[in-house]
């Protein structure tokens, strides 16, 4: 009852009464964006949803952030590398998780849930296993029982054996733990990388593990 009906009432209830109540952080974080970003302060991106049951397929979302880098380019009209895009205000609203706040409007709608497997990019669809894939079985979340446990601190295997293990013991319960300690992670900055260090991505790490094997096979032949 609760996987079917009263989680998606709850992500109403809360993500409506969050947004009402944090109106003024938006308000003032869209119009700080504007003036750090020189333009647009919000960045939309497609992620894949949860598992059409009638396609088979991921559907389709547009996830709502603040912008947390900017458009600098160089001499040559190309974006300039992630870190040196990252300014201080992008450097802030990380840190204290405010870049996620207009997602709010994605859980409204349908796209997302309060808790649920994180909605990666869209270019890794193609490199996960059938069983990792299963973590689209549900919506995808604001926050998610990997990010609880470790956040950027997991390997890929870990944070999806993590959203398997949320999809099949999905429960009240559960989300209930999987908020808190997000809450208790942000506060303590558990998780978060060192220097800006972010988690080698996946598609590059599963290339790199196919390309180990076939050396492995080669030097065993």
């Amino acid at each position: 009852m609760y996987r079917k009906f009263f989680k998606r009432l709850l992500d109403i209830v809360l993500s409506t009464f969050a947004l009402i109540v944090l109106s003024p952080f938006l308000l003032l974080f869209t119009l700080l964006g504007a003036v750090a970003m020189k333009g647009n302060p919000f960045f939309i991106q497609e992620r894949p949803g949860r598992i059409d049951k009638k396609t088979g397929k991921e559907r389709s979302i547009k996830m709502i952030k603040f912008r947390s880098m900017s458009n600098a380019k160089d001499k040559d009209g190309k974006l300039l590398p992630g870190k040196e895009r990252l300014n201080k205000y992008g450097r802030i609203i990380r840190a204290i998780s405010i870049d996620e706040l207009p997602s709010l409007v994605n859980i409204i709608i349908g796209d997302l849930s309060i808790i649920g497997p994180r909605p990666l990019t869209v270019k890794y669809l193609d490199y996960y296993t059938e069983e990792e894939r299963r973590r689209h079985e549900v919506r995808p979340g604001l926050t998610g029982y990997a990010q609880c446990m470790g956040r950027n601190n997991l390997s890929w295997s870990e944070k999806f054996a993590y959203d398997v293990e949320y999809v099949d013991k999905l429960s009240f319960l559960l989300d209930v733990k999987i908020l808190f300690k997000t809450v208790w992670s942000v506060l303590k900055r558990e998780g978060i990388g060192q220097g800006e260090q972010q988690p080698v991505s996946l598609h590059i790490e599963r290339a790199n593990m196919v390309k180990s094997n076939n050396e492995k096979q080669e030097v065993n032949i």
